[in-house]
């Protein structure tokens, strides 16, 4: 284990400087400085071996030392102060930022130097796991997939703790115990509407109906020809059924690319489904993406501002919903991830939610709320479609 290696005496470890870090530490309470000092008694090891404890740090021998950080705290000045420290271990490093890590790995630099990174992993977009388990990996980087089987010390209440596991939470057992990803956050808004959509069999292969409109259903993350991200669901309403069919997302693209998917996956036809900012002109180029899909021959209708509280109108209105959508099981992997994770942000001093939690799942969770918003009941619709009162979004 990591912090036996901090823990151990030796001549590799005289004078050694090391730092134990985290992504945010608000105080040593959330360092890993209590689990060395444990591993130091577990030795035996105190001041008569060279290692003495402090409030804030721990003095190793021939004038070593072990500090506790967390990256936030750092600038690009700051950060010079760890040049010359040789072990650098990053404790749940699932929380590192891509800012953090470009900062971090660069300083670590002395000859000899190490850096150790543990985590137990939650979503491939992490910036640790794009950079471990990712096609390409740091030179040198040797990376262990540790599972419950490698732990020596296993016990019987662990045990039986794994196995409550597998009963109780199934979905969650492989992140917990297997080191898989997380497929359903606790909490999630839409945790139970998943499993049950698991449980149900509406998660397979969905064939489109030739006859039947293909949808677009579309959150652009901004306004204008590009916009910070974009997130589609693909979907056709037959009878009391959403069938989702295809889902797309994409980061810092231009319009461009998100049309030709459609046309490469044969949704060239579809009716595109935008929320109220679509018809929104952007301030540099002087387009809206209604204008633009429309422009490229797409038919496209605008659902109108939904006003305060629309993202948890999205939210009850899918979880209303979710008994009757089916999903293509292949083809939407990545977006039920997002739907997954999509949870409430919490003020842990109040006790009390925020709302949704605006993260990289919530461009993907606002598409499919609003495919639920743009829904109605076939009797509904026809009513309204039979009196012409309208012909917005919610015909064809």
């Amino acid at each position: 284990m990591v912090e036996d290696s901090l823990a151990e005496p030796g001549e590799s470890g005289e004078g050694l400087l090391s730092v134990c870090i985290r992504e945010v530490q608000q105080d040593l309470a959330q360092s890993s400085k209590r689990l060395i000092e444990s591993k130091l008694a577990y030795h035996g090891l105190g001041e008569a071996d060279g290692f003495k404890v402090f409030r804030d740090v721990i003095k190793t021998p021939g004038d070593g030392l072990i500090i506790f950080k967390g990256m936030n705290d750092y600038t690009a000045d700051s950060i010079k102060s760890l040049e010359g420290f040789k072990r650098g271990w990053w404790e749940e490093a699932h929380g590192a930022t891509q800012t953090s890590i470009g900062l971090y790995r660069p300083t670590m630099r002395a000859p000899g130097s190490q850096m150790w990174w543990s985590w137990n992993p939650r979503h491939k977009r992490d910036a640790v796991d794009v950079m471990f388990r990712g096609p390409e990996i740091p030179t040198g980087a040797v990376v262990v997939n540790a599972r419950w089987q490698d732990n020596p010390w296993w016990t019987p209440e662990l045990e039986q703790e794994r196995l409550d596991t597998l009963r109780m939470k199934p979905d969650q057992y492989d992140h917990i115990w297997d080191g898989g990803y997380v497929k359903l956050v606790e909490g999630a808004y839409f945790a139970k509407e998943l499993a049950a959509a698991k449980a149900e069999g509406r998660i397979g292969f969905l064939a489109r109906d030739p006859l039947m409109t293909i949808r677009a259903i579309w959150d652009i993350g901004g306004t204008g020809a590009k916009a910070d991200a974009c997130s589609i669901w693909i979907a056709q309403f037959i009878g009391r059924e959403i069938r989702v069919l295809d889902h797309y997302t994409a980061q810092g693209q231009p319009l461009a690319a998100h049309v030709q998917w459609l046309r490469d996956n044969g949704y060239g036809s579809a009716l595109c489904i935008l929320p109220h900012d679509g018809a929104t002109n952007d301030k540099v180029f002087d387009v809206s993406y209604e204008s633009a899909l429309k422009q490229a021959g797409f038919e496209v209708v605008v659902v109108p501002n939904q006003g305060t509280g629309a993202a948890m109108m999205r939210v009850e209105s899918a979880r209303r919903l979710f008994p009757s959508i089916r999903f293509n099981e292949d083809k939407t992997e990545a977006g039920r991830e997002s739907l997954g994770w999509y949870h409430e942000k919490q003020d842990e001093k109040r006790g009390i939610g925020l709302g949704p939690n605006h993260d990289w799942s919530s461009h993907d969770a606002d598409a499919f709320g609003l495919m639920c918003v743009a829904y109605e009941e076939p009797e509904v619709q026809r009513e309204k479609t039979r009196k012409a009162r309208t012909t917005g979004w919610m015909g064809a």
